[in-house]
């Protein structure tokens, strides 16, 4: 779901934020909007000690310049994602500048070609793919930037049986656990419920796309896993035909279906995807048929707002933090600019978020208030003592962090 407005509205008020104006070093206008820290020479010997002394090579020319692509739509993802990448960045010092492609990989290809002609320390990658990945980064490591991917396929040599791409530290979405979380969740209701189907497996319909996308394809690994094992049992697919209107293409096909399912043979709607969630939930009400339950995968605000209308139907959706994507991909990167010893890979896991457990006071910025794991608090890769100086020396030039000034955009 595109938010066109509200997104570029959030991006002009963190360039407003920003101390800084156009980064030394950053792409054309017109392709980049900046979210700059305060220039770091003009915060006293402090900061510069503590990055001079913990990442001497990114501080030749006396400040950390970082890139983020994303390669992937505008919305409430991208910018909790990117959001938490500034203020995390910001928080240690450094300049972060980000890019957004919306999901086209030879724009993705161009703005990280020119990434690598330009004067950045380090490039956090989210979304490439595997045709392209591998010959577009190289580049990037020939000149000796360092790498954080997420969800980003990375194979050695391009070659997927050859383990993968040395010199990148590739962070993954739990996509498998998601999916399972979610087929439990619909197993879990019918037991509580119930409406347990005593013997015979829960009768589902699978709102999916592929193969072909490398997250669904995961979750559609879980599905078929539950199938074999005789716990839910597939009585149709729904697919939309185009991306970019997954809502409304997805409604029609499940209502197309529901036409032939007749109340009784349906237990639940398993939606692999959050817009494909929403057009399930349009059609489960639009055709009355709130004896089908939905669970899906994935949040955004317009998911809460909707589970809140079709709370009926809508029992939770399996979610994972953007805005935690962000910061521990940061700090990982900040790692590897200090020549610490980090992992090549790090799985994110998901949560349940439940219908029941929401208000309409709720969004992707107090969402902790329902999950007390989701956020960046303290715990994951901030326990280096150099970390700490940084951001306490950083923390008196710091005003407002646009990550949690959300709300009043």
């Amino acid at each position: 779901m595109k938010k066109i407005a509200g997104f570029m509205l959030a991006l002009a008020v963190l360039v407003l934020l920003s101390c800084g104006g156009q980064a030394e070093g950053s792409l054309e206008a017109g392709e980049t909007v900046n979210a700059v820290s305060a220039d770091t020479l003009r915060k006293g010997p402090t900061v510069r000690r503590v990055l001079e002394s913990c990442m001497p090579e990114a501080m030749t020319d006396g400040i950390v310049k970082v890139a983020v692509v994303l390669n992937h739509t505008e919305g409430d993802l991208s910018w909790r994602f990117t959001a938490a990448c500034v203020s995390e960045g910001r928080s240690m010092g450094f300049t972060v500048d980000t890019f957004l492609t919306d999901g086209e990989h030879e724009r993705c290809r161009e703005i990280i070609r020119r990434i690598a002609g330009a004067d950045y320390d380090g490039l956090i990658l989210t979304h490439g793919g595997p045709d392209f990945t591998y010959s577009t980064l190289m580049p990037i490591l020939d000149k000796g930037i360092k790498v954080v991917t997420y969800n980003v396929p990375l194979p050695k040599n391009g070659d997927s049986n050859s383990g993968l791409m040395p010199g990148i530290t590739s962070t993954i979405r739990g996509d498998e656990t998601l999916a399972r979380l979610s087929l439990e969740a619909i197993l879990s209701h019918f037991d509580e419920s119930g409406k347990s189907p005593g013997s015979r497996p829960v009768r589902v319909i699978r709102a999916w796309f592929g193969p072909g996308i490398p997250e669904l394809d995961l979750r559609q690994r879980v599905f078929d896993e539950f199938v074999r094992e005789g716990k839910i049992e597939e009585v149709a697919l729904v697919s939309p035909k185009d991306l970019s209107f997954a809502r409304r293409e997805v409604k029609a096909a499940l209502t197309a279906a529901l036409t032939r399912l007749p109340e009784g043979t349906v237990d639940a709607v398993w939606a692999s995807h959050d817009d494909f969630a929403e057009g399930c939930a349009d059609a489960l009400y639009e055709t009355g048929r709130l004896d089908i339950a939905l669970v899906s995968i994935g949040i955004s605000n317009d998911n809460i707002k909707l589970m809140l209308n079709r709370s009926a139907v809508w029992l939770c959706a399996a979610v994972e933090d953007p805005g935690l994507v962000g910061v521990v991909d940061m700090r990982l990167l900040a790692a590897k600019l200090a020549g610490e010893t980090v992992p090549d890979t790090y799985v994110f896991e998901g949560k349940i978020l439940k219908t029941a457990s929401l208000s309409p006071t709720v969004t992707m910025a107090n969402i902790t208030v329902m999950l007390p794991d989701w956020g960046w608090d303290t715990g994951i890769f901030d326990q280096y003592p150099w970390m700490t100086e940084l951001k306490t020396a950083e923390s008196k030039y710091l005003r407002l962090s646009p990550v949690h000034s959300e709300e009043s955009l």
